[in-house]
């Protein structure tokens, strides 16, 4: 689904990424771990589109997203829950999930999904009707995560999901995984 070949990116002259090849399958949760400053959000940015690579390419479902514009690479189902998670704070939990789903018509497959992100995160739906800016940091988290899915993606990218956050809800965050890995759905996850 997702092949990453001998891709280096940098920003100015400092080298970011040189070299950095990887593959993601369809259904696959892939993990990439690595220290501080080893690259991995610049890869997430570059594959989303963020980023232009000087040197390697970026396919999707055999297609070249080199060049692509951020917007186009969204529309072929890639979709990153960036590190920090990035809800819109003076929007409701219910609105932040709605905006997930901008573009979507489906009215009753929309509401559909929204169910299931409201059984993924109980606490979500206990919380639609609160600010963005209530949340705790791991809730914020969950919110961002069920944006992400209401959109349906066909490869989610996940930036650090644990940052931050109490070892009870990172047991939480990595659950909610797990149960990804079990439903097919294409992860790549960097911590």
């Amino acid at each position: 689904m997702l092949h990453v070949s001998d891709l280096h990116v940098g920003y100015g002259a400092i080298a970011a990424l040189r070299g950095a090849s990887l593959e993601v399958k369809e259904g696959e949760v892939v993990a990439l771990i690595g220290g501080n400053g080893a690259g991995k959000s610049t890869l997430l940015r570059t594959i989303s589109g963020i980023l232009t690579p000087s040197r390697g390419d970026v396919i999707f479902e055999g297609r070249s997203l080199r060049g692509m514009a951020e917007d186009k690479i969204v529309r072929l189902g890639i979709l990153q829950v960036q590190e920090g998670r990035g809800i819109l704070t003076r929007m409701t939990v219910q609105e932040n999930l709605e905006m997930g789903a901008y573009g979507r018509s489906d009215k009753a497959e929309i509401r559909h999904d929204m169910e299931m992100v409201f059984d993924k995160f109980p606490v979500l739906r206990e919380r639609r009707k609160q600010f963005g800016a209530t949340l705790s940091g791991g809730e914020q988290q969950m919110l961002a995560i069920g944006r992400a899915l209401m959109a349906r993606p066909k490869l989610l990218m996940l930036d650090e999901p644990s940052l931050g956050l109490a070892p009870l809800l990172v047991r939480e965050i990595f659950r909610i995984i797990a149960e990804f890995k079990r439903e097919r759905r294409t992860i790549l996850l960097v911590e």
